[in-house]
């Protein structure tokens, strides 16, 4: 019984947003290469910010937050995703390097530019 309920919920978070953009992008008429650069992209923000943004939070054990130990309290924030560390101080210090942030802001730019070069071969194709 709870791997049906594991396969439904994997089919109705992954599988169905992922078919209902495939089939709006073919109704469309955009490129394959496109729509296949788009889904990796869209999951790959939505993956990285999730990540981002639920790194200080103790998940399972308390003691694999990055605040454990420190006496900090984990903070997030899900707009830019980013997870910190509040001090004795009041002070929030980032637990996310510059790496992970671009591997966010690069994959959500992708993801952004897709609909917009799709829209521009598609007036190019027309013309």
């Amino acid at each position: 019984m709870k791997a049906l309920i594991v396969l439904s919920a994997a089919f109705a978070v992954l599988f169905l947003p992922t078919s209902l953009v495939w089939l709006l992008g073919r109704r469309a008429k955009s490129p394959t290469w496109m729509l296949i650069v788009f889904i990796l992209a869209g999951w790959a923000t939505v993956f990285a910010g999730w990540f981002l943004s639920q790194r200080a939070q103790p998940s399972l054990f308390p003691e694999t937050s990055p605040c454990h130990g420190i006496s900090a309290t984990p903070v997030s924030q899900y707009f830019p995703p980013d997870s910190f560390c509040r001090h004795a101080d009041g002070d929030l210090r980032t637990v996310n390097g510059p790496d992970s942030r671009f591997v966010f802001w690069a994959a959500a730019g992708t993801t952004l530019a897709m609909p917009i070069t799709a829209v521009l071969a598609r007036r190019r194709q027309q013309t």
